[in-house]
């Protein structure tokens, strides 16, 4: 089981940083040798702290048990604050696939709210696509746009949700690609923008001026045979400068990046330990 992880993690078979998390729980809780599990699962993926976190908790804690009832929590918590941030007539824009987003927009509709949703299809994979059968499913009005048409899909917006897959002690959120052009673009039309995750995406290495690592992927994936002389950059995540941020929604709260990063440093002893 522990191999098969990896290699869908790599794959991108399982995606998005809570999905990623907590298939290395299971993963981990089930192998004989945890050290080789924390190896091979903590190199998995390169742009994942949850994933590294939640790993190291596992190291230091062996109490999966408790994690799993503190995430069950937390998703909770996260869901309530951000569904508040939805009000009827509203239009969210939204850019690739957060479970986080995800499922805030659908409490908010078992609220009985009324809201349209703008998503973007986020190339090369098309996560958008997940985003947009997701809130169909559940009922909800979604239409997606390419994302080279995001200033369409953000000027009639009245609130931008994002996830994120890292949070750096500066204040910086890493997420998709294209994440700041759209939280540029959303400031440029005065459309708040909101970042729903879990706290634990916080990546405790950067208070000790180590740099996030960018994942770059194959460029296969953007061409599988260039033009000999033609470059592919294909990068996975991009930062999102903390000025373009209204605030993170987390399961401590909604908050400023600094104020944000400042609580999770309280909080979270452990990590530095």
């Amino acid at each position: 089981m522990l191999d098969k992880v990896v290699a869908d993690i790599k794959s991108l078979k399982i995606q998005g940083s809570q999905s990623v998390a907590e298939a290395a729980m299971r993963a981990w809780v089930k192998a004989r040798n945890k050290k080789e599990a924390y190896r091979k699962l903590y190199a998995a993926r390169p742009t994942e702290p949850f994933l590294r976190n939640v790993l190291d908790y596992l190291m230091k804690h062996d109490d999966a048990d408790a994690l799993w009832e503190k995430f069950a929590v937390d998703k909770q918590e996260i869901i309530k604050l951000g569904a508040g941030k939805i009000r009827n007539d509203m239009i969210v824009y939204t850019h690739c696939h957060s479970s986080s987003v995800n499922r805030i927009l659908v409490e908010a509709k078992k609220q009985k709210k009324k809201f349209n949703v703008h998503a973007t299809e986020t190339r090369p994979f098309f996560q958008g696509r997940i985003t947009a059968r997701q809130l169909s499913e559940a009922k909800i009005s979604v239409t997606l746009f390419i994302d080279s048409a995001a200033r369409l899909a953000l000027k009639d917006a009245d609130i931008m949700m994002i996830g994120a897959d890292a949070i750096t002690a500066d204040g910086y959120v890493i997420n998709k690609i294209g994440s700041e052009l759209m939280a540029t673009v959303a400031k440029n039309y005065g459309v708040p923008v909101y970042v729903c995750t879990h706290s634990w995406k916080f990546d405790p290495k950067t208070v000790f001026e180590f740099e996030e690592e960018i994942e770059q992927r194959s460029v296969k994936e953007i061409w599988s045979n260039p033009p000999r002389g033609v470059k592919i950059s294909n990068y996975a995540f991009e930062k999102v400068h903390p000025d373009l941020i209204t605030g993170i929604i987390s399961e401590i709260g909604v908050m400023k990046p600094e104020n944000f990063v400042s609580e999770v440093e309280k909080k979270n002893a452990w990590m530095f330990g």
